[in-house]
């Protein structure tokens, strides 16, 4: 049970929430001064949270029973699930190819890299072409956009939008005779409207958020992709803490892999980028720190090859590491220029 469904103040459910407790289970082994020490408060108010969540749990198990265990899936009809369910193109066909067709729903992907690599862009890009209809081998979805720091530029996404339509008229009529019917759907405001937009400014906003997306994706079942710009921003600061750092980063990464999982859509989180000391020097790695890398399925890193952008398969369960070249354009991600130029002379 979610700590957001708890019969207590709002102010106490926002101080468990900040303190890393988003679930009953999360706290339900702690003692009464342990929770008032974490969320500073008096041991008679932490043992009436108590005493209220563990009241709440036994009328929750006594709902629900042995019917919130699932039946088993065989690995067949996994196997034959993920076969079947399509993938969110990027627009770069080097890129899509290396991510298996390109970012797969059901998963968790991270993707990081420096400033300035295309991070923002290819997040924008999938926000537009999982809307591309289902008729032109898409998911015809919506989106959903978190912002952490300020950098989703709408003038930018009506660009790629439109550039995504232009795509679409240009190969439409090898698809469908009735292409112009369905482009008609395709305006650009229309592409605008289906990107739902959240700007968080703090780590507890950021927490709140991702607790409530179980129900505002039950109220929008179309819904196929969520991405998070960064998912570091706010953990990168004022964290003395290091432990509740951790915790709270482990609750929000269970619930966005179960968000996932529960409603078969993609999770893209972009993450920034920070330095190391390994074999005596400091070298790039992505931030959060090694155990934050096992909170996501796959793992996509950008990077510079002198002056061309490469994306690499760090660590993927089902793709194997390989990197491939692509382009930040007027247009969007597309292939890398050099590539075209190959393209053309073959």
């Amino acid at each position: 049970m979610e700590v957001g469904r708890l019969p207590i103040s709002a102010s106490q459910r926002s101080k468990l929430i900040a303190a890393g407790y988003t679930t009953l289970s999360s706290f339900s082994s702690l003692s009464p001064s342990h929770l008032a020490r974490d969320l500073k408060i008096s041991d008679n108010e932490a043992a009436e949270i108590m005493r209220v969540a563990s009241h709440s749990h036994r009328l929750d198990g006594s709902a629900g029973g042995c019917g919130t265990v699932n039946g088993a899936q065989t690995a067949w009809d996994m196997l034959h699930e993920e076969e079947m369910f399509p993938r969110i193109t990027t627009s770069c066909e080097d890129l899509d190819n290396i991510l298996g067709g390109g970012i797969n729903c059901k998963e968790v992907t991270e993707i990081g890299g420096v400033p300035g690599i295309g991070k923002t862009q290819l997040g924008i890009q999938l926000a537009i072409n999982v809307q591309i209809p289902v008729d032109y081998g898409g998911l015809g979805g919506k989106a959903i956009y978190i912002d952490t720091e300020g950098s989703f530029m709408v003038e930018r996404a009506l660009q790629i939008a439109e550039a995504c339509i232009e795509d679409m008229s240009e190969c439409g009529g090898l698809l469908r005779k009735d292409s112009q019917a369905c482009q008609l759907k395709m305006h650009p405001n229309n592409i605008l409207e289906n990107i739902f937009y959240f700007r968080v400014c703090s780590y507890t906003e950021q927490i709140a958020l991702i607790n409530y997306l179980d129900k505002f994706i039950s109220e929008h079942k179309d819904v196929k992709i969520v991405i998070v710009d960064s998912v570091t921003f706010h953990f990168r600061q004022d964290f003395d803490d290091m432990a509740l750092r951790t915790r709270l980063l482990s609750g929000m990464a269970l619930k966005l892999m179960k968000l996932a999982k529960d409603f078969s859509l993609a999770v893209v989180l972009l993450n920034q980028v920070t330095t190391k000391y390994i074999d005596g020097s400091f070298q790039l790695t992505l931030a959060l720190g090694d155990s934050w890398s096992h909170s996501c399925t796959n793992r996509v890193i950008l990077y510079w090859n002198g002056n061309e952008r490469y994306a690499y398969i760090d660590k993927s369960p089902s793709l194997r590491s390989a990197s491939a070249p692509y382009s930040v354009t007027s247009k969007g991600i597309r292939n890398s220029a050099s590539n075209c130029k190959r393209i053309k002379m073959m």
